[in-house]
């Protein structure tokens, strides 16, 4: 089986730890390099909860700490989702390792020019590294095989009525890496509201009984106790159904569709507009995931926990 070389970029975050631990758990991907971005808290936060994700799952690849804001706007943060050090919950271990000498767009740029073959992006965060990387080295564009990124929902937002938040942070981001003509696979709202975890899957997670399966478990009890004042069934694990639309395609809808980025506007900043009619006459430019087996995304991520030890006895 060929593997597919992977660059993990995100701003974690409880859902962005889950997809980092579930990208590291598969056979199928080979993770090349790790970095931050701001967005669910500032750049420190993020990228020291980077490092301790992967010193948590020994994924011991170069990591770097990415842009210290978005490209234009100011730098938000989502306290009250995350808690204050954008990853609240269970007790991580310190990092065992530390950052390269070289920012994000940098490492990336480097993992990108000597690879043999296209690498794939997956950003779970602000899209601020990627666009970044893409304005500083427009060479390496064809030596990017797609970006699959969650972010964006062409029905709806959830920090805005018409904005989801890694969007709505760096729009103008946003825009460049859509414009990019890089394969995309969008994991916006449209699909990620489907991939519930519920309450008794997370005793599945535990029941597995190796501390990082504890761990998860323990994430997505508190990324619930926020949803849960929402109305939501269960834990909406984002960043994840980035992950797993590059393992299980299969238990995905999707759509076709050429979705531009409104990046001004004084409602809609940060929309990820669809011309679902084809109005426009444009080629679609992003594979717009609308669907999911929940079912089968839950089995993925069990079976992705236990590879980090046995079943408790």
């Amino acid at each position: 089986m060929k593997r597919i070389p992977i660059i993990l970029d995100g701003d974690p975050g409880h859902d962005d730890a889950i997809a980092w631990v579930l990208a590291k758990a598969s056979q199928m991907l080979d993770i090349r390099a790790v970095t931050s971005c701001c967005g669910n808290q500032t750049i420190e936060k993020t990228t020291y909860n980077a490092l301790r994700i992967c010193t948590l799952i020994d994924l011991h690849m170069p990591t770097a700490k990415g842009r210290v804001r978005p490209l234009i706007a100011k730098a938000m943060a989502a306290p009250t989702v995350h808690g204050e050090s954008g990853l609240d919950g269970p007790a991580l271990p310190e990092p065992d390792f530390d950052v390269v000498p070289m920012d994000g767009v940098a490492l990336m740029a480097k993992v990108i020019g000597e690879s043999a073959e296209p690498i794939t992006i997956v950003p779970t965060g602000p899209l601020t590294n990627v666009a970044a990387l893409l304005l500083a080295h427009p060479e390496l564009k064809d030596k990017i095989q797609q970006i699959s990124l969650m972010g964006g929902g062409v029905q709806h937002g959830n920090w805005t009525p018409a904005a989801e938040f890694n969007i709505l942070v760096d729009p103008e981001a946003a825009d460049v890496v859509f414009r990019s003509g890089i394969p995309i696979i969008m994991a916006g709202l449209d699909v990620t509201e489907k991939a519930l975890i519920f309450p008794e899957d997370f005793e599945r997670i535990r029941a597995l009984g190796n501390p990082v399966a504890g761990i998860v478990a323990e994430w997505l009890e508190f990324f619930y106790q926020f949803h849960r004042t929402l109305g939501y069934a269960g834990a909406p694990v984002h960043d994840a159904v980035a992950v797993a639309a590059l393992l299980k395609p299969e238990i995905m809808e999707a759509r076709d569709l050429f979705v531009q980025v409104e990046t001004t506007g004084e409602f809609c900043r940060g929309a990820t507009v669809a011309d679902f009619n084809g109005v426009l006459g444009k080629e679609p430019n992003a594979k717009v995931l609308m669907g999911i087996d929940r079912q089968a995304f839950v089995d993925l991520l069990v079976e992705a926990m236990r590879t980090y030890g046995e079943v408790a006895k």
